[in-house]
């Protein structure tokens, strides 16, 4: 087969990595995300297979030959793991670390996946060579194996339809389903990014979907509060000089953001190194306003396009929102209960507020414009804050009194806890979706404006309740606030002090450790780890067939 044979390349394309044809026939949805969006997770099989090549280098096992190929005509690159000449004929290697496929009858074979590497490897030589590879050979290190796979021509058109399909992939905007092989599923590095148990659940109400998305994120946020301190580098870890010279490192690996309170600085150095290692980093102001993100490259363009698609569209953009309205509305009307069920909270306005709130969130699920929409959920919050101060305990101070919501500046102590909570909040939720890749600026609900971005706004209102509201009542009625020193009073303004401010951040973070079980998935994980995964089921969204798990979360 010749180079001429195949396809004519796109001179607009770069060529394609032979090592992702593998992803290919393993599943055109791992292509996609790997190829296409660019999103690579590095698990510990991938380690695995990168240790066992190093090994592989440093043996003295026969006369083998690491090579790099590319070749523009085919459109193909890559470097083989090994090549051996046996009687005269160049024959291709592959090594993995796994077992290898067996046939009914028992006899080893190879995986498709595997086949399908090792013939474009043949390709490539053939074409660069200008001779002809009639065998390939996979080694499979944990059954110590060895199969032949015949080069033939059938062999060379695989790799041909491949080729064809890879190139088909990558200029579309739109990603393939999830593979019906479940199987598969359980052993990829990129299902907590795909989620494809959670979008069966969606087609298969009785299906129990095994847990595929990790539970819990040990790394740490590191909150830089003090004015002055200085964020750098040392070697592979994050460095932080306070004003009075103590020093701190912390390993990059152990650290999902970092969050500049004030006017903390941070060195450019430290920049590149947070954005390299996928660090988050967030400013929010001495006040305890969010300002902005850092949000590393331009992220996975076809997510945005397909965002852009779908949002454009009124009426779907009404559906969503009438999720949203739904899932806070309910939730602040299950806090009210909470507290009604309490001994000693026997308040009868209490007991009106939840009746009301019940009636209107009837009323939600028939709204049919954004206008009506947004009226229902301001009677809804103006019901909820109403009654918020009878859900706290008799004998707090006045001055942790809750005369209703205002917002900034707040203008009492209860109100400067809840502003400043939601900036927290709001900076994960913006976390979450520079993670997964969306637009924060194009959302579905909220209006632009120049304060947030409207998407992170649309996805704060799943978790004031749950992340910020619950937490501080609850703190405010085991008396947990000194009213003096967590304080600082200007004016008509009430601001958190230092300690104030630490004092919320401790609470807050303890909370996103907390693990909880979604109601719609059923399985337990962080309210920290739930932030994102809400994240990626709107972006299903507007996926066909994986639409109807977001905003699912209720309070019990």
């Amino acid at each position: 087969m010749l180079a001429s044979d195949w396809l004519p390349p796109d001179p607009e394309e770069d060529t394609i990595r032979v090592s992702s044809l593998h992803a290919l026939s393993y599943c055109p949805r791992l292509y996609y995300f790997e190829e296409v969006e660019g999103l690579r997770v590095a698990d510990e099989a991938v380690y695995a297979g990168r240790r066992l090549h190093v090994e592989l280098e440093k043996s003295d096992e026969g006369s083998w030959e690491e090579l790099w190929l590319e070749n523009e005509s085919l459109g193909l690159r890559g470097r083989m793991d090994a090549l051996r000449t046996r009687s005269g004929q160049v024959i291709p290697y592959e090594h993995k670390r796994g077992r290898c496929f067996r046939r009914e009858d028992g006899t080893p074979d190879t995986w498709p996946s595997d086949r399908l590497q090792l013939l474009a490897y043949a390709s490539l030589i053939e074409a660069e060579r200008g001779i002809t590879v009639v065998e390939g050979r996979v080694r499979y290190h944990e059954d110590n194996v060895t199969v032949r796979v015949p080069v033939d021509d059938q062999g060379r058109q695989q790799v041909r339809d491949a080729i064809r399909q890879a190139r088909q992939l990558r200029r579309s905007a739109e990603r393939p389903p999830v593979t019906d092989n479940e199987r598969l599923c359980a052993r990829c590095s990129l299902a907590p990014v795909c989620l494809p148990e959670e979008a069966r659940l969606v087609s298969k109400t009785a299906w129990e979907p095994i847990r595929l998305f990790p539970p819990d994120d040990e790394r740490r946020i590191l909150h830089v509060l003090e004015s002055g301190t200085r964020v750098g580098k040392a070697g592979e870890q994050i460095k932080i000089t306070h004003r009075d010279g103590r020093t701190e490192v912390v390993p990059v690996r152990q650290v999902s953001q970092v969050v500049l309170h004030g006017f903390a600085q941070i060195s450019t150095q430290a920049l590149r190194f947070c954005a390299a290692h996928e660090v988050g980093l967030h400013y929010v102001s001495g006040g305890g306003r969010y300002l902005g993100s850092l949000a590393a490259g331009s992220g996975p363009v076809q997510r945005r396009i397909r965002q852009y698609r779908a949002l454009v569209d009124s009426e779907f953009c009404l559906k969503l929102a009438r999720k949203l309205v739904l899932c806070r509305g309910d939730m602040q009307r299950q806090i009210l209960m909470r507290y009604s069920r309490k001994e000693g909270t026997e308040h009868d306005a209490l007991k009106q507020a939840i009746q009301q709130m019940k009636a209107l969130l009837a009323i939600v699920e028939r709204a049919d414009n954004p206008a009506t929409l947004l009226g229902l959920e301001g009677n809804l919050a103006a019901l909820y804050f109403q009654a918020l101060p009878l859900t706290l305990v008799e004998g707090l101070p006045p001055e942790l009194r809750f005369c209703g919501r205002n917002r900034r500046p707040p203008r009492d102590r209860v109100n400067a806890l809840l502003s400043f909570g939601y900036a927290l909040l709001l900076k994960d939720v913006m976390n979450g979706i520079l993670t997964v890749g969306l637009e924060p600026a194009f959302g579905f609900y909220h209006q632009p404006r120049s304060s947030a971005p409207p998407l992170a706004l649309d996805l704060m209102e799943i978790f004031r309740c749950l992340l910020v509201d619950l937490p501080i009542l609850n703190s405010l009625n085991r008396q947990q606030w000194d009213v003096a020193a967590d304080f600082t009073i200007a004016g008509e303004q009430v601001w958190l002090s230092d300690s104030g401010r630490e004092k919320l951040i401790a609470l807050y973070e303890r909370r996103k450790t907390e693990q909880w079980k979604h109601p719609a998935i059923g399985y337990s994980l962080s309210y920290a780890r739930i932030i994102e995964l809400e994240v990626r089921l709107l972006e299903k969204e507007w996926m066909e067939g994986e639409a109807g798990l977001f905003a699912k979360l209720r309070l019990r």
